[in-house]
């Protein structure tokens, strides 16, 4: 089987550039990628002393990049004075409800104590005398020591009167002086009874008003209770408020320093795969380079004719040669061809035999040949060959 194989290949400059492409991919591939630099290198167990070093240097050629490209670095921006100064209340506010809930316990503590200190019934004398004017009896006794000087007074009137009229010590007398002293001493026991009775009464209405005071302030600081229990009711709203804004604060702050690792390892990553990227852009550049200037491979591949061919083809190649022989031969005498006779070309040779007959006798050594290379390619295939005779008479019916 004949195989024929055509190259059309680009020019040199392609292929050197091809290659130098290569050579770089594959110089690329055993160099190990790694982020951090040289002070982040130690050696790993089960790594050799080749593999380390290997990465050492890599790690060497990463502090290298990392520096050169500095300036291409991401980089994260700061917070705002205002989200600072939004922040900076925000966590001031946290929690800012506990003193007015503490100030509303007190309150409260307060109302329970002022309201078991109120007084209720009839008042004591331990009341009275709580409530009582302090200057009360000074009071009595100062009333009292007028009135008995009044009376005395009134005493010595009557008995001057009596003794001007001449009647001092007599019955009449004695029994004028008896009834003063009692009607005096009546009024007298009036008189301090009604002191008595005026201080009672200032001490009752002290002590009505201390109890509507004591009331009063009572209403107020259970006033204060029942805000404090609004703000118990609420209580769980503004937890929930704190833990919510707790939640903002802490996603900002998360959100920031996400951002500043991400920076961080995007120029680690631009400083790790800088050759990769621009070896990629290289590979980019020489692809569409090539595609200009394309090779291309062409195979054509002609098969052998088979045994059955060859068979067939051999009247057709005898009947060419006995044909060529015997018009040679006729033009070699100035004889007419056999074709301008009308005649078959082939059936002589150039002596004047009959081509064909020879070949039909079975002497022809063409057609032996021709068998031989049959009866070869046949067993080489395996396969049964014809006879001769039959061989003979499949050739000689190809040419009739």
């Amino acid at each position: 089987m004949a195989v024929q194989t055509v190259q059309n290949l680009p020019a040199q400059f392609v292929q050197d550039i091809g290659k130098d492409l290569a050579t770089q991919i594959t110089a690329q591939s055993a160099i190990p990628v790694v982020a951090p630099g040289t002070g982040g290198i130690t050696q790993l167990a089960g790594e050799t002393a080749d593999q380390f070093a290997a990465r050492q240097k890599a790690a060497q050629q990463f502090d290298i990049r990392q520096q050169s490209i500095a300036g291409l670095a991401p980089q994260v921006a700061g917070q705002d004075p205002l989200q600072t100064q939004a922040q900076t209340l925000a966590q001031a506010g946290i929690g800012s409800f506990q003193p007015a809930l503490t100030r509303a316990q007190t309150q409260v503590g307060a109302a329970g104590t002022t309201l078991s200190g109120i007084p209720t019934g009839a008042m004591t004398t331990a009341e009275t005398q709580q409530f009582m004017s302090p200057y009360q009896s000074q009071v009595i006794d100062a009333t009292l020591a007028e009135f008995d000087r009044n009376r005395a007074i009134q005493e010595q009137s009557i008995r001057d009167q009596q003794a001007k009229l001449g009647v001092l010590g007599a019955g009449r007398a004695g029994v004028q002086l008896a009834e003063f002293g009692t009607g005096a001493a009546r009024e007298r026991a009036l008189l301090q009874a009604g002191l008595l009775q005026q201080g009672f009464g200032q001490a009752q209405a002290a002590r009505q008003q201390d109890i509507a005071n004591r009331f009063g302030l009572s209403q107020a600081q259970l006033g204060v209770g029942q805000a404090e229990s609004g703000l118990a009711a609420a209580l769980p709203g503004l937890q929930r408020a704190d833990v919510a804004q707790l939640g903002t604060l802490g996603a900002l702050n998360q959100a920031q320093a996400q951002a500043q690792l991400d920076a961080q390892r995007e120029a680690a990553r631009q400083a790790a795969f800088l050759p990769q990227e621009q070896l990629d852009r290289f590979a980019g550049q020489v692809t569409g380079l090539m595609g200009g200037y394309p090779g291309q491979t062409q195979q054509t591949v002609t098969p052998n004719p088979t045994p059955l061919q060859t068979a067939l083809g051999v009247g057709t190649t005898l009947a060419g040669i006995y044909g060529a022989l015997g018009e040679g031969a006729r033009a070699f005498k100035g004889l007419p061809s056999y074709k301008a006779e009308g005649g078959r070309a082939g059936y002589k040779d150039g002596t004047g035999e009959e081509g064909i007959m020879k070949m039909a006798s079975g002497d022809d050594p063409l057609l032996i040949d021709e068998y031989n290379k049959y009866v070869f390619e046949m067993e080489e295939m395996g396969r049964q060959p014809m006879s001769f005779e039959q061989f003979k008479m499949m050739v000689l019916s190809g040419q009739g």
